[in-house]
């Protein structure tokens, strides 16, 4: 493989979210000016990074870890810092293809440390501006999230029927077509979950001996 910079390997990393991403103009951007590209399909805040780990140890001394730009490649700012100066630690640069920036260079280090920060502080912004809309929403009673498996009315009509029947609440899980966690949920939702606890333990106390004379006879 032919090495574009005359001083090492180039290699590249880049974080995508969906299957699309890997054909938009910074994907293909970064393996023209790369020897290498490493491309990982995965969240911004997952906790393992295997593709990310595997193209950091392709990196000797002289070569260059090249991104697109920080959102891209880097979980937070801490993360940014301490990968470039692991990287500086190894005499490999960093150079952040969005901002022009090359950490070997002092003015390319300290741009970049401030950029990091900055890219930090507003994620921190989003987030809370994220936390702030969904507490609105939750305040004029939107349901925030997956849409509920049951609702209120079902979980009410289940309960009603453990009541009546004395089945337990896994028999009428599997009727619902629902785990019986789900209806669990349901019922803790609505404050039943113990009251249907203590009536089935309580038909099972009582009227087992009543039904099988039943059954005998």
């Amino acid at each position: 493989m032919t090495t574009l910079s005359p001083n090492g390997r180039r290699i590249g990393y880049m974080r995508v979210s969906t299957p699309d991403q890997r054909l938009d103009r910074q994907c293909i951007g970064l393996q023209e000016s790369c020897d290498e590209l490493y491309l990982e399909q995965l969240s911004a805040v997952a906790g393992r990074r295997p593709v990310f780990d595997e193209s950091l140890s392709r990196l000797n001394a002289g070569d260059t870890f090249v991104v697109w730009d920080l959102d891209r490649a880097f979980r937070s700012t801490l993360d940014a810092i301490l990968t470039a100066e692991s990287l500086k630690a190894r005499k490999v640069g960093m150079h952040i293809m969005s901002l022009n920036i090359d950490t070997s260079t002092p003015e390319g280090e300290l741009f970049y440390t401030i950029i990091a920060a900055y890219a930090q502080f507003e994620r921190r912004i989003l987030r809370r501006r994220t936390c702030e809309g969904i507490m609105a929403a939750r305040v004029r009673g939107a349901q925030i999230g997956r849409p509920r498996r049951l609702s209120d009315e079902i979980v009410a009509d289940a309960y009603r029927y453990v009541c009546e029947t004395g089945y337990p609440a896994p028999y009428v899980a599997a009727l619902l077509r629902v785990s019986p966690i789900t209806l669990e949920r349901g019922f803790r939702r609505l404050g039943l979950v113990s009251h249907a606890c203590e009536l089935h333990s309580r038909r099972q106390g009582t009227e087992p001996t009543s039904a099988r004379s039943s059954a005998a006879i």
